[in-house]
């Protein structure tokens, strides 16, 4: 798999991002694990998730799938979505903002440890218009 730099961020990341929506959803843990191995096996290192994806169930499949190899992968997550009852659970906010990367770094999410990205759907957008693939 060919790879490209992510925007000016000096990350190398494969010319195919593969977006993890369905998992969770149309998508169950064994057949999310089985298209997870495709991808890697072609060599896709880019992962697209959001919180906002099967109620946070993708980022937590995807955490589950990337223990062991997580170094070797990046991972973009979007927030904005209304996620709670609060009036500032949702947009774009600092504070909403700070608290959808801590639930991506809780050991039931992503697993991550870090984040290579986090946008949301504006900033998106906005990478796509200067030929980034996300």
């Amino acid at each position: 798999m060919k790879t490209k730099l992510l925007g000016r961020t000096g990350i190398s990341v494969s010319e195919l991002c593969f977006g993890t929506m369905s998992f969770g959803g149309d998508a169950d843990e064994a057949t999310s694990a089985a298209m997870y191995k495709e991808v890697r096996d072609v060599g896709i290192n880019f992962f697209d998730t959001a919180d906002e994806y099967s109620k946070g169930k993708s980022e937590e499949i995807l955490g589950r799938l990337i223990k062991g190899h997580r170094d070797e992968l990046v991972i973009a997550s979007k927030c904005n979505s209304q996620q709670g009852p609060d009036v500032n659970a949702r947009g774009t906010s600092r504070r909403h903002v700070v608290r959808a990367v801590e639930a991506i770094l809780v050991e039931e999410r992503a697993a991550a440890r870090k984040i290579a990205a986090q946008f949301d759907r504006a900033v998106e957008a906005s990478l796509h218009a200067t030929g980034v693939a996300v």
